[in-house]
């Protein structure tokens, strides 16, 4: 039988997406590893890559089409274990008729002939039994090795979804929601009561926009936040002379390298620092546990076309501030050009949102769930403010944290705010 190419999930909030251009056409013969598709995610276009050997055989799913459900079969590919039997399939048919004259006992070896074909198919596969107990030995496809690999995931302790059993990327997803993967299933069936429908006014000149499937997900999320999460927003105004004097100062150093550091990149080092030093914040809600993280990865909300992503910059805490600056420029600009990997944008253990350079005083941030908070930032501005016990003016900006209250309680995300506020205007103290 072929093998059905299935539209994959690649994300684990992925539920449909658009096969926005396929790279291979019916003929093709392909090998595991190579790309197959570009597919439309909730989040970025990514590449769909073959994990088993053969000839696309059919394309069921034209080029184009959006609203394609996982699971749905896209294509049809002749396997490998099906290209070399099909001459073994001839031979027994020649053989048909002699074996008719002799009655049915001589049918019943025909079929165990093909449960037996695979048994030597299997050993003859030497490679994968020469490492012991490692990833190696399971049926994965590449992709879905590296990723194990990068993550510290065993691939003996994942169920297999691809052909034959096959671990693919999706089945890793599943396997690092761990702890989560019961508040995300319970996330999803909870919205119960559906919005009243809107319809458009004829009488106002109007066009209708369809969605994009990654801001029905922003939408859906979002929405699933502020119904689950109770939030709870602490404000506090922080001066940045100090801060800003310190990033000139930084930068004429690193001129050199070619490195510029921003406001932002600062204020992420000033944000993992405080998570450190407050841990208690540094939590995700899991139902009857909290799961507290022992480094600080920094989700950093990213405008792009159509919606918003979060690329993580991981280990922030340790990092320093210029390859903290070198990564979020890389992270910024493949995430407006769609092409982050998963493992880059999914996870981190809190975000932050800085709409300062749209000159917004305070606002104040959805939390990107499952992480318990979230930092928004507002605009630096001269402002009227007490330096020394005496009425000055200083450069303030106004910072609003949201907490999940489930799992951080308002004094604690004081203390969080309180040290964020003081390492942000004492800054050399983030820096040692």
């Amino acid at each position: 039988m072929p093998i059905e190419l299935k539209m994959p999930a690649l994300s684990p909030t992925m539920e449909e997406g658009t096969l926005a251009k396929w790279l291979v056409k019916e003929g093709d013969s392909v090998k595991s590893g190579d790309l197959l598709a570009e597919i439309e995610t909730d989040k970025a276009t990514m590449e769909f890559e073959a994990v088993d050997e053969g000839v696309i055989s059919q394309i069921l799913v034209a080029e184009g089409s959006e609203g394609v459900k996982v699971g749905a079969v896209i294509a049809l590919i002749q396997g490998e274990d099906e290209a070399a039997p099909a001459p073994a399939k001839a031979a027994p048919k020649a053989e048909a008729a002699p074996a008719k004259a002799e009655e049915k006992p001589a049918e019943k070896p025909k079929a165990e002939a093909p449960a037996a074909a695979p048994a030597p198919a299997k050993a003859a596969e030497p490679a994968p039994k020469a490492a012991p107990a490692s990833n190696d030995r399971v049926k994965a496809s590449p992709l879905a090795k590296r990723l194990a690999s990068a993550q510290g995931i065993d691939l003996a302790q994942v169920t297999g979804s691809g052909p034959g059993g096959r671990v693919v990327k999706a089945d890793l997803d599943s396997a690092s929601k761990g702890a989560s993967a019961a508040p995300v299933a319970a996330a999803s069936s909870a919205p119960a009561v559906a919005p009243a429908p809107v319809v458009a006014n004829d009488d106002i000149p109007h066009e209708v926009v369809k969605l994009s499937n990654m801001r029905k997900t922003i939408a859906r999320r979002l929405t699933e936040s502020m119904q689950q999460s109770p939030h709870i927003f602490l404000t506090v105004d922080i001066q940045l002379d100090a801060l800003l004097k310190l990033r000139g100062q930084l930068n004429a150093s690193l001129e050199s390298r070619g490195v510029k550091l921003s406001v932002n990149d600062l204020l992420i080092k000033a944000l993992a620092v405080a998570l450190i030093e407050v841990p208690e914040c540094n939590v995700s809600f899991a139902g009857d546990t909290l799961i507290q993280y022992k480094r600080a990865d920094i989700s950093v909300a990213v405008a792009i076309p159509g919606g918003l992503i979060t690329p993580i910059i991981k280990g922030a805490d340790t990092k320093s501030v210029a390859a903290i600056a070198a990564e979020a420029k890389d992270l910024a600009q493949r995430a407006k050009d769609g092409k982050l990997q998963p493992a880059e944008y999914q996870g981190g253990t809190a975000s932050i949102s800085n709409m300062g350079m749209f000159g917004i005083k305070q606002f104040t941030a959805v939390i990107n769930p499952p992480q318990a908070m979230i930092m928004a930032v507002g605009a630096g501005e001269k402002r009227p403010y007490i330096v020394n016990d005496a009425l000055s003016t200083a450069t303030i900006m106004s910072a609003t944290g949201s907490f999940d209250h489930r799992a951080i309680d308002g004094a604690v995300g004081a203390q969080l705010m309180q040290a964020f506020k003081r390492l942000v205007e004492n800054p050399l103290g983030m820096l040692a």
